[in-house]
């Protein structure tokens, strides 16, 4: 669904992917619950929309939308940040995140009705 802001229309999903230290399979059970209730926090918090998200027991995926205004670098660290500090605050067992993740944009536009839009415009304003 299109959204908007005050000068900008957009429709920016990102479906990020990231592992705990040492890619240990302990996000399960309780962890895997906890963790789900955390990234929705972050993600109402900031005023993002959290499409999907699913704990495997050694990474996460998320898809996650949001306004223009926020790099996808941004999105990364917010949810790996914040949700590492608040379960760690919260609960005795500990969560880490390695450094890396992985970030690709998607959107209901294909390349081919992008070039089309792009065309169209030419001579718009004559």
């Amino acid at each position: 669904m299109v959204k908007s802001t005050r000068h900008a229309k957009y429709e920016l999903y990102y479906h990020i992917v990231f592992v705990p230290k040492y890619r240990r399979s302990h996000l399960t059970g309780k962890t895997k619950d906890r963790l789900e209730t955390i990234f929705t926090e972050i993600c109402e918090d900031k005023d993002l929309e959290l499409a999907e998200s699913e704990v495997m027991p050694d990474h996460v995926h998320l898809f996650i939308g949001s306004p223009p205004k926020n790099a996808p670098s941004l999105i990364v660290n917010w949810v790996k940040g914040i949700s590492a500090r608040k379960y760690n605050q919260r609960y005795d067992d500990r969560v880490k995140w390695t450094r890396s993740y992985y970030v690709g944009t998607a959107g209901s536009s294909s390349k081919g009705a992008v070039e089309q839009y792009i065309a169209e415009q030419e001579g718009g304003d004559e």
